[in-house]
């Protein structure tokens, strides 16, 4: 039987081929074979009772799904059958959406992703229900900052504020059938990247060309983010020009700290 789009040989296992889990439960399903080579040869694997214990843990673990993993034998070698089932719903590889088409795997990115969700759940993908987080888990200070934030530009009231965080969260329409959307964990979850590769800011200093001089990573929820890589560029990225109104000193920066702060929120919404 040779490779097609329902099939997949590997020589051994390697825990990158959990992509490969991921783009069959997002198409049509099928089977990987651990310990055959291209040519379609049982060439076995030699930690075959391991590999039985670790690769439907790992599927579990990272991917919320149930394979069905079976040990073969051909001619005293020992290879392993890994069967996917098309899923229901949108399946994720550590924030990433990946598909099989042909036999080829494919990651699904931009609107080639929107497309995707929206046909399996008739969500965009910042609006797919989130499991294994609650409110709880979210993080206080960048409550604090959002609820500061909204007063000082006058987006919301204080009296419109005066809730608890999960009412917040669900006048601001981030909760679905009691879970968080991934837009309530990317806004207010201290650590997305557990769950959504890439979500940081770089910011860096250049000289003439192509010259780095420094630079810093920020991570953390968006609103943390947000704000801290506006405080971050006037602390050490922009030169203040000094001047005296009698013996006050006044500090007068290129840009305006409200254009910044749009600026930096604008990057961040439609980042992709």
């Amino acid at each position: 039987m040779a490779e097609s789009q329902n099939v997949e040989y590997k020589e051994s296992w390697r825990d990158e081929y959990l992509k490969w889990v991921c783009g069959f439960a997002n198409a049509q399903g099928g089977s990987i074979y651990i310990g055959i080579n291209d040519n379609g040869e049982v060439v076995g694997v030699t930690d075959c009772k391991k590999l039985l214990e670790d690769i439907p843990n790992k599927i579990k673990d990272t991917m919320g799904i149930i394979v069905d993993v079976n040990r073969l034998d051909k001619n005293g070698r020992h290879y392993i059958q890994i069967i996917v089932n098309p899923s229901s719903y949108p399946v994720s590889y550590r924030g990433e959406y990946h598909y099989r088409s042909g036999s080829t795997k494919q990651q699904l990115r931009g609107s080639a992703l929107t497309e995707f969700l929206v046909r399996k759940t008739g969500y965009r993908w910042d609006a797919v229900p989130t499991d294994n987080v609650s409110v709880a888990d979210l993080d206080i200070e960048s409550f604090e900052i959002f609820r500061r934030e909204a007063v000082r530009t006058e987006r919301m009231t204080r009296k419109d504020l005066n809730c608890t965080n999960e009412e917040l969260l669900n006048k601001l329409g981030l909760i679905v059938d009691g879970k968080l959307k991934r837009a309530a964990v990317l806004l207010f979850y201290r650590n997305p990247q557990r769950f959504f590769t890439g979500c940081y800011v770089k910011i860096g200093k250049f000289g003439i060309g192509s010259d780095l001089q420094y630079q810093d990573v920020v991570e953390g929820s968006l609103i943390l983010i947000a704000d801290r890589v506006v405080e971050l560029i006037y602390l050490k990225y922009l030169k203040a020009s000094i001047s005296y109104d009698k013996e006050v000193r006044v500090e007068t920066y290129p840009y305006a700290r409200e254009a910044v702060r749009e600026a930096v929120y604008n990057a961040l919404i439609h980042c992709k």
